[in-house]
């Protein structure tokens, strides 16, 4: 019986001769430049792809970074308008906190003027009994004693309010203060000078409370009566 061949010795030195043929290396070179051609193409790619996405990267960050400039910008705005808001806020409140503050103060002179206005008659009162009246023995001495205790009372405590009496006697004839009531032509003093005070003016701090009603010096040249007194003793001197 005759030996079979072996086939798988002769399959690997078929294998082996198709390795070592010249159409296998040609092919083997063709398919190893083929794949060195395909790996610095996608290389290429990959080089040229990493400049295109950091450009976009770049511009998108220089938008964001407009866009906050623009945001921060209005934010500035927003805060300066703020800023000026309040302050003329605060300059309009300190405005009608003084106006306010004056106002009422006003209100309350006004009224507190009003009351001791009415004060004041009574206090003339007093005034007028001191003058007129002369104890005549110890009993009156007693009365007058007394109700002249609660006038200087009254009078102090005019004080301690803020109501001060004028003293006009001497000083020139001001019209803020006082108010003429009676003339007299007299050389013994200035012209417009008051001689004498009728009624006694007060203040309350510096606003006048009540005029002073007061007796003024006029020249007596200015006197009409003097000039017929004169004319007088000139008809009597030429009947004579």
């Amino acid at each position: 019986m005759s030996a079979e061949p072996n086939n798988s010795a002769i399959f690997d030195e078929n294998q082996e001769y198709s390795r070592n043929s010249p159409e296998f290396l040609a092919t083997e070179s063709e398919a190893s430049v083929t794949d060195e051609a395909e790996t610095v193409t996608d290389e290429t790619a990959d080089s040229e792809e990493f400049p295109l996405l950091g450009a976009m990267t770049i511009d998108f960050l220089q938008e964001e970074i407009d866009t906050l400039k623009q945001q921060l910008e209005e934010q500035t705005q927003q805060v300066d308008a703020y800023k000026k808001r309040y302050i003329s806020l605060a300059a309009e409140f300190d405005n009608f906190r003084k106006r306010t503050g004056k106002e009422k103060e006003e209100l309350e002179t006004k009224i507190k003027g009003k009351t001791l206005m009415e004060i004041l008659g009574v206090v003339d009162n007093f005034e007028r009994a001191r003058t007129q009246i002369k104890p005549a023995n110890d009993g009156e001495m007693g009365i007058h004693k007394s109700y002249q205790g609660v006038y200087k009372t009254l009078v102090e405590s005019l004080k301690r309010l803020g109501v001060s009496p004028m003293r006009p006697e001497g000083q020139s004839f001001d019209p803020t203060y006082h108010e003429a009531m009676m003339r007299e032509y007299t050389d013994e003093h200035p012209e417009g000078t008051v001689i004498e005070q009728l009624v006694r003016g007060y203040t309350l701090g510096e606003q006048v409370l009540r005029h002073a009603l007061v007796k003024v010096a006029a020249p007596k040249e200015a006197d009409p009566n003097a000039e017929q007194s004169e004319a007088a003793a000139i008809s009597l001197e030429e009947s004579v």
